[in-house]
C-alpha cells in the first residue's frame, strides 16, 4: 500500500540494478499488494526472490526500519523467509515456493493449531531476536491518527460517520482494560500466511505493521479478517491461552475485534485519500464497515 505512481517500469529497472544479484535477472510484478509494489526476481542460476518496494507511510505508522528489524527477527525465529538485502525503500527476501492461504483455509478446524502456534511464536520468540528500536502498535492510537488524517483531507469518505466512529473507538478502548504486551504482527490477513509446496510448513510474511501490542489484537485481527464464527472464536481463545475464556476475556476480545474492524474501515478510507495504487479502496472500506456494523453489538 504505497502512495506512489503505479507505473511499474522504473521499479523494475531499479530492481534489476540492485547490487545483490550475481548477474542478470528476470523481474516480474506480483499481484495483490495493497501497501507496496511487489516483484518476483529470478536469477540466471534459477534462484527466486521477492522484492518489496515501499516508502515510509507515517499516516499508517509504517516505518521501514521497523519492518526490516521485524522481518530479520522473524527469520531468526523460524517464522519468515530470510532477508538477503535491504536498501532505502527496498527489501529483498527469499521466495517461498508454495501458496498463500485463503479465508476458507484459515477457518478450517485442522488449521487452527498450526496457525496459533505460529502466532504464539511471533509473540514469544521474535523479541528475543529484535535488534535496535521497535515500534508499538496500539490500535486506538492508530485510529486516532487516521481520524486526524481524514479530518484534514479535502474529501473525507467517512465524513457522515466520523463522530460516531471516534466515540465508538473511545468506548472500545475503555472496555479492553489492562493488557499484556507481546510482539504482534498486526495484519493477519489470510494472504499473509503461506504454506510450502508439501503442505508441511506455514510461514508468516509482510511485517509492515509489526510492533509491540496486546496479544488480543492479533487474535481479534485473525478472527475479524477471516470471518470466524462465535464458536471458532471460543476455540481460538482457548487454543491460544490454554483455558476456556471467561466473560471478562470474551468482552475484551469482542471489543478488540470491533477495533480491528474499525481500523480496517479507517485504513481503507485513508488509502482512498492518499494512495495511487490501483485497488478498490472504497469497496474495501464499505465491506469492512458492513462487518463492523454487524459485529458491534456490545458497544
Amino acid at each position: 500500500m504505497t502512495n506512489e505512481s503505479p507505473s511499474e517500469a522504473p521499479h523494475e529497472q531499479r530492481i534489476a540494478q540492485l547490487p545483490c544479484w550475481p548477474g542478470q535477472v528476470t523481474v516480474l510484478p506480483l499481484s495483490g499488494g495493497m501497501t507496496n509494489h511487489n516483484y518476483r526476481v529470478t536469477t540466471s542460476s534459477g534462484d527466486d526472490y521477492v522484492v518489496r518496494i515501499g516508502r515510509d507511510l507515517p499516516e499508517h505508522g509504517v516505518m521501514r526500519f521497523n519492518e526490516l528489524a521485524a522481518a530479520r527477527a522473524a527469520h531468526a525465529a523460524g517464522i519468515s523467509p530470510e532477508v538477503v538485502f535491504a536498501a532505502d525503500g527496498v527489501l529483498v527476501s527469499r521466495f517461498i515456493h508454495g501458496r498463500t492461504l485463503t479465508d476458507a483455509d484459515v477457518r478450517r478446524p485442522l488449521m487452527l493449531a498450526p496457525l496459533i502456534d505460529l502466532v504464539r511464536r511471533c509473540h514469544r520468540d521474535i523479541p528475543q531476536h529484535l535488534r535496535g528500536p521497535a515500534l508499538t502498535f496500539w490500535v486506538f492510537q492508530v485510529i486516532r491518527n487516521y481520524a486526524a488524517v481524514l479530518l484534514e483531507a479535502q474529501v473525507n469518505p467517512l465524513a457522515s460517520r466520523m463522530v460516531e466512529l471516534t466515540r465508538m473507538a473511545q468506548q472500545l478502548e475503555q472496555a479492553i482494560g489492562p493488557i499484556d504486551l507481546v510482539f504482534g504482527h498486526n495484519d493477519l490477513l489470510a494472504a499473509n500466511f503461506m504454506e510450502d509446496e508439501d503442505g508441511q510448513r506455514l510461514w508468516l510474511i509482510d511485517w509492515d505493521y509489526a510492533g509491540f501490542n496486546s496479544p488480543l489484537f492479533d487474535l481479534a485481527n485473525l478472527s475479524s479478517n477471516n470471518g470466524f464464527s462465535a464458536e471458532q472464536d471460543e476455540d481460538l481463545l482457548a487454543s491460544y491461552f490454554g483455558v476456556a475464556a471467561d466473560e471478562q476475556r470474551r468482552r475484551a476480545f469482542a471489543a478488540m475485534k470491533c477495533a480491528s474492524l474499525l481500523r480496517e474501515v479507517m485504513w481503507g478510507a485513508v488509502q482512498q485519500v492518499k494512495s495511487a495504487i490501483d485497488f478498490d479502496y472504497a469497496a474495501y472500506t464499505a465491506g469492512y464497515m458492513a462487518r463492523l456494523d454487524g459485529e458491534n453489538t456490545y458497544f
